[in-house]
């Protein structure tokens, strides 16, 4: 239970952390500076295929882990293809430039409803200004970097984006194979690179770089795939809403998750820059409703195979 309230209190401070990141006419400096890895390397490919078969989803393993990842289990899945890296900011910005916010056809009904009545035209906190495509967070402008993740992104804006490239969103049940299962040992791993804690080599966690760190910056946090950036860096949305697995059972009070089920929220996977280690794990689920954007939320895209 003193573990639970732990990850609980980190989780709030996350989201203490998204609402100064929106305030206006403040600036606010962060305790750990910036410390951007600073020889990236990139992905091996675009895309890697995820064979069919069955995997362990959730876990039984844990004790603080919460009821809605419980209980695991088997869960058939057909082969499909998943971005080895979640959608960067270059790449998003070619949607952006190229009228993806006009093109009706890539939007859901509801997207494009919410798009049209809050003129949406580009990602929360981006601005054109006399050098180019700024990025404003924390109450600092800075340019635009293409190799980062794209984070502040709603799921309305992930699923267009996803159809303008003849992709679509990873279900929750793809994106955790994807980052869990290891068809060599026949086991689900609790983190993408394994079963130990993570470490700075491994992922972008813990505010400890205040910002996404560009793709490819953690080669030894690769899952099993070969998906890079799985945990940390930005939460990824899923097209699959949040229910409960077979068998859940509430704990420690129905409150914490069943109220949600059913109720229209997409799943996020992963975490982001600013989730406390406590809370990164391959079968932990975030979850909020599809027009949210103060987030650290940014995607992966997905196809059939």
């Amino acid at each position: 239970m003193y573990r639970l309230v732990v990850q609980h209190e980190h989780q709030h401070q996350e989201t203490i952390l998204q609402s100064i990141a929106r305030m206006e006419n403040f600036v606010y400096e962060p305790a750990y500076g910036d410390r951007l890895p600073s020889a990236p390397l990139p992905p091996d490919t675009e895309m890697v295929v995820i064979p069919s078969g069955s995997f362990p989803m959730g876990t039984n393993r844990d004790a603080d882990t919460y009821d809605n990842e419980r209980p695991a289990h088997w869960v058939d899945v057909e082969a499909f293809w998943i971005d080895t890296a979640p959608v960067t900011a270059g790449q998003f910005l070619q949607f952006v430039d190229g009228g993806g916010y006009e093109r009706r056809e890539w939007w859901c009904d509801e997207g494009w409803t919410w798009r049209i009545e809050h003129q949406i035209k580009q990602p929360l906190g981006w601005r054109r200004s006399a050098i180019g495509w700024e990025v404003v967070e924390f109450g600092r402008p800075e340019p635009l970097v293409p190799a980062r993740p794209v984070q502040h992104v709603c799921w309305y804006e992930a699923r267009a984006y996803a159809r303008s490239v003849s992709k679509r969103l990873p279900t929750e049940a793809e994106w955790e194979k994807a980052a869990a299962w290891d068809p060599e040992a026949r086991l689900a791993r609790r983190f993408p690179w394994g079963d130990n804690q993570p470490e700075a080599h491994h992922a972008n966690l813990g505010a400890e770089i205040f910002g996404p760190a560009p793709v490819g910056a953690f080669p030894a946090g690769r899952s099993f795939y070969g998906c890079h950036h799985m945990v940390g860096d930005v939460w990824e949305w899923t097209a699959s809403e949040l229910d409960g697995y077979p068998g859940f059972e509430a704990y420690p009070y129905p409150e914490y998750s069943a109220i949600h089920f059913g109720q229209g929220h997409r799943v996020l996977r992963g975490g982001s820059w600013a989730t406390g280690l406590s809370v990164a794990r391959n079968t932990f689920r975030n979850w909020d409703l599809p027009e949210r954007r103060q987030i650290f939320a940014g995607f992966r895209c997905a196809r059939d195979a």
